[in-house]
């Protein structure tokens, strides 16, 4: 267990470094058991020194918004790391824009937007950069990899690091990072664009949005990739025209419940919490809606979410 192996007086931090951490109340869809540890670093000086202090037996998993998030229920094993405010900097100059890992998606936007950047294809991404780089996010047609320039990172012996963004090897929804390595900022390139256009483009993309899918319930965003075409060859710009929700809904799973889990009605790729869920409710719905459609379709939906830690001792 990492609280055997970690030993708070030896290790000098700045930030906040909990014990036995419920992880539940920092994940979009509220479920989760607890981390051994939840570190939350002060600046990246702070989580430099403190992943060379830690450890190396200790596993790290580094989480951001918790919004496209399954914590299990028996939890995680290890140290989470969770950025904050020493991590949220947004910065313009010219068409390149800064941003820190916790900087949410859509502030990058609208920042860059401000400042004539188009970025906009963030504006509607739940969640913070970090996240965006690690999945290679996307939306209306571009994705972090058409944007990005760079990603800062610390690594897990704790050197920082700049990569550039090749050295990623972003591809759908995927991307290669260091082991344990920790995004703490990126550097991304957008065409210029007059102010009020792109806030205007923003704007209608968020009423498409809010028309087509359940902002306002308790979901993690879209539960399962689009398939790509049978000639993938897993590029970013592969064609992924066949959408999860249109199998999801010929497989007769669009409402369908386990425990407070339901795939919404509204957007039947939407897994919900209704209310009350536990974790193993909601993975348990996904693989039966992955089941389903392959029965169906002969296709094999692949997860978007992710899905971490152990399932508490009753589900095993």
């Amino acid at each position: 267990m990492a609280q055997r192996q970690i030993d708070p007086s030896r290790i000098a931090v700045r930030g906040t470094l909990t014990p036995d951490r419920p992880l539940d109340g920092l994940t979009w869809l509220r479920v989760g058991g607890p981390a051994d540890w939840l570190f939350q670093p002060a600046d990246e000086d702070d989580l430099a020194a403190f992943l060379a202090q830690l450890d190396p037996r200790v596993a790290v998993f580094p989480m951001g918004v918790g919004s496209n998030l399954i914590v299990r229920d028996g939890g995680i094993r290890g140290v989470v790391i969770r950025l904050g405010r020493g991590f949220n900097g947004i910065a313009v100059e010219g068409a390149r824009v800064t941003a820190g890992a916790a900087a949410l998606d859509a502030h990058v936007a609208r920042r860059a937007a401000q400042a004539g950047v188009d970025l906009t294809f963030l504006r509607t991404i739940p969640g913070a950069i970090g996240g965006a780089v690690r999945m290679n996010a996307g939306c209306y047609g571009t994705y972090v990899a058409d944007r990005l320039v760079s990603v800062r990172v610390v690594t897990r012996a704790g050197a920082v690091q700049e990569l550039p963004a090749q050295a990623l090897n972003l591809r759908y929804r995927q991307s290669d990072l260091p082991e344990g390595a920790v995004i703490v900022g990126a550097v991304f390139e957008g065409p210029r664009g007059a102010a009020e256009e792109l806030e205007a483009r923003m704007a209608e993309q968020l009423a498409r949005r809010d028309a087509t899918q359940p902002v306002k319930a308790r979901s993690a965003g879209s539960t399962f990739r689009n398939p790509a075409g049978r000639s993938s060859t897993g590029r970013a710009d592969d064609s992924h025209d066949l959408k999860a929700w249109s199998l999801i809904d010929a497989a007769g799973m669009r409402g369908a419940r386990r425990g407070g889990a339901q795939m919404s009605e509204m957007h039947c790729n939407f897994l919900l919490n209704t209310g009350g869920a536990r974790a193993a409710d909601l993975e348990g719905l996904g693989e039966e809606v992955i089941k389903r459609v392959f029965q169906h379709s002969q296709i094999r939906l692949e997860w978007e979410i992710m899905r971490v830690g152990e399932p508490a001792p009753d589900n095993q």
